[in-house]
């Protein structure tokens, strides 16, 4: 797989690497939608989330997410979309999402309750990510369910957890299961973004040569290499009435 890099997942002592104010964010956007909204909106569809249902999407990132969640609870404004940078999720902004600039870890919930709070691809960027999620189980409705989607990696720790995080309420019913896209041609379109998106650094740090990174995107597109992601882990539970 040669320089395999897609960094959703990775965390950096200087810092988010994937900076949304990039063009290639939006590449990476659109390549994540494709890997992972089916897997997303089934578990979210299990889940029981109809009409009237009051949403926070933490850290949407892109428009995907927020756009089916407020499918399946409009028509009034009932879902909350809200990341530290809203580059590309203002593009979900309608009757039925607000959009929100929110840091989970640092900011207060969104006010209001909500019947369900789901994150993507967010909690392995957060320093503290227990109190994070203390945040958004706090932000639950009784009986309100919390879904958390991210993936795993050899060296990194997990933020899916099997047991509560100390101090975050009382989940019930808590469940997991894994999903591992591979040889999609929304991979290749992915890792060839996130090295564009990410070179500079590779190079900064001493981890790889402009030469070898030029070499391993005209491997990528040669299509013939099996691109994976990391295996994205869902975990989902209810507050206690």
């Amino acid at each position: 797989m040669g320089m395999s890099t897609d960094t959703d997942g990775a965390e950096n002592e200087h810092g988010y690497l994937l900076d949304n104010q990039q063009s290639e964010a939006g590449v990476r956007f659109g390549a994540l939608a494709e890997l992972f909204d089916p897997v997303t909106f089934r578990h979210v569809d299990r889940i029981g989330l109809t009409e009237g249902m009051r949403c926070w999407e933490v850290g949407a990132g892109g428009p995907s997410v927020p756009t089916g969640l407020a499918e399946r609870v409009g028509p009034t404004r009932q879902v909350v979309c809200a990341d530290i940078d809203v580059s590309w999720a203002r593009e979900a902004a309608s009757p039925v999402v607000e959009v929100l600039r929110h840091d989970v870890a640092t900011d207060p919930p969104p006010p209001g309750g909500f019947d369900l709070v789901h994150a993507r691809l967010v909690l392995v960027h957060v320093v503290d990510r227990a109190e994070a999620l203390r945040r958004m189980v706090r932000a639950l409705r009784p009986v309100g369910c919390c879904s958390l989607r991210t993936p795993i990696r050899g060296s990194s720790p997990c933020c899916a957890r099997t047991s509560p995080a100390p101090g975050s309420g009382s989940p019930t019913g808590l469940r997991a299961d894994a999903y591992f896209p591979i040889t999609s041609p929304a991979c290749t379109v992915l890792e060839a973004a996130t090295v564009r998106q990410i070179r500079g650094r590779l190079v900064a740090a001493g981890i790889a040569t402009d030469a070898d990174i030029d070499r391993h995107l005209a491997n990528v597109a040669t299509g013939q290499l099996d691109l994976a992601t990391a295996p994205l882990v869902s975990a989902w539970g209810r507050r206690a009435p």
